[in-house]
Order: structure tokens, then C-alpha cells, then sequence
């Protein structure tokens, strides 16, 4: 599996060749196999953005929100 940004690269590389240099946040990153880390650190840094953009939450509607929508439409069926 590839990494899908160059600091997952980087940290994955650190990991797989120097782990005592990791910060305490990556130290997660100590539980994979050798050959994870290598999989991701060998990844072409080509392309890849520094750093992953989060995707912003859809809204989400309540139950009852949605059976007043549906309500309506079956109202419309029927009539």
C-alpha cells in the first residue's frame, strides 16, 4: 500500500531505518511489519501533496427530518 502523503513517506522511512529518531506521536507507526514500512517508504514522492487534506463532514439529517422528506414524497405518489 502506498503512502498518500510525503510526510506518511518520511515518517515511514525514519521508522524503517532509524525508529529510535521517531517523535512520541509516531510511535504507532513501530507496530507494523518491516515490510509495511518498507512498502511505504518506498513510495515515489512524486504527486504526492505534504500533507493530506481532511474532507469535511457531511451534514446529517435526523431521523425525523428524513421521514417528513419521504412522507412528502409518498404524498405526491399517491395523489
Amino acid at each position: 500500500m502506498p503512502s498518500v502523503s510525503r510526510s506518511q513517506r518520511i515518517a515511514t522511512a525514519i521508522a524503517e531505518h532509524h525508529p529510535e529518531d521517531l517523535y512520541a506521536r509516531n510511535k504507532g507507526l513501530l507496530g507494523m511489519s518491516n515490510s509495511q514500512l518498507h512498502d511505504f517508504a518506498s513510495t515515489s514522492e512524486k504527486g504526492l501533496p505534504y500533507k493530506k487534506k481532511k474532507k469535511k463532514p457531511q451534514p446529517q439529517m435526523s431521523d425525523g427530518a428524513m421521514s417528513n422528506i419521504l412522507d412528502g414524497r409518498m404524498r405526491k405518489i399517491k395523489a
